[in-house]
């Protein structure tokens, strides 16, 4: 097994122009957007719908009523301010994806940077959606698949890494190479490793991703404050997420 990390929004680009056959992408928005996710099918979502665009989202959903709106602009959920014609179902925020809400549901998403990450990993093999939420499935899921190439992506915040998905990243990476002790593991996947390890020190009862710029931008927004610390929640789903040839993400079973 190689593992290699992708540790900014910037390396995204590149993948245009790379060969992706043979390898397993796993993305991480930790706040919020895979994490919200994941916990939407955890609560029976039928499919998430990724797109880039505010505009494409709108299209979408005129051409499918039946479908929610989900997505935010800086943090906060889209409106018809922004669409120019109605509010949106749905913001980021993995609370409000309960299952009252979204059991049976097609939602049609956009973030800002979370559903980019997973539109530049098409072309990929397999394009997993990772959190800590889900930590342990997804470590058992890339192990049981037997990925020969696993490249986890950090989709980072606007142009900059985000410290969580990186400390994600690095707990992936800790558990694949527990699990496979002469995995291939590149540079910028031991610099993924040493935050994460670095991370384990804080208290337990802290969150470990409020330090970051996204845990304190969403401390401060009325509401939202509560999503770090659920976003911190570690391995309590057995629930995994992929984005098939379609561009629309399903719950995965492995083996």
């Amino acid at each position: 097994m190689k593992i290699e990390v992708l540790l900014t929004p910037g390396e995204q680009a590149g993948l245009r122009n790379r060969d992706l056959s043979g390898t397993t992408c796993v993305v991480f928005d930790v706040l919020r957007a895979t994490s919200t996710m994941l916990e939407g099918f955890a609560n029976g979502a039928e499919a998430i719908v990724p797109v880039c665009e505010i505009e494409e989202a709108v299209k979408l959903g005129e051409a499918n009523p039946d479908w929610l709106l989900a997505g935010e602009r800086d943090g906060v959920r889209i409106t018809k301010e922004l669409t120019g014609s109605a509010d949106f179902n749905l913001g980021n925020s993995p609370r409000e994806f309960c299952p009252e809400v979204v059991k049976g549901k097609t939602i049609v998403m956009t973030t800002t940077n979370g559903t980019r990450a997973l539109k530049a990993c098409e072309g990929a093999d397999r394009i997993l959606v990772g959190a800590f939420l889900n930590l342990d499935a997804l470590i058992a899921g890339l192990v049981e698949s037997e990925a020969q190439h696993v490249l986890l992506v950090c989709a980072g915040t606007g142009e900059d890494c985000a410290s969580e998905d990186v400390l994600c990243a690095g707990a992936v990476v800790e558990g694949l190479a527990e699990r496979s002790p002469s995995a291939a593991v590149s540079d910028s996947a031991l610099v993924a490793r040493a935050c994460y390890r670095d991370g384990r020190s804080e208290a337990a009862e802290e969150p470990r991703i409020a330090h970051g710029t996204n845990g304190r931008r969403l401390e401060g927004v009325p509401g939202l404050a509560p999503d770090v610390a659920f976003c911190s929640q570690t391995s309590v789903m057995n629930v995994n997420a992929g984005m098939d040839a379609e561009g629309i993400v399903r719950r995965v079973n492995f083996g």
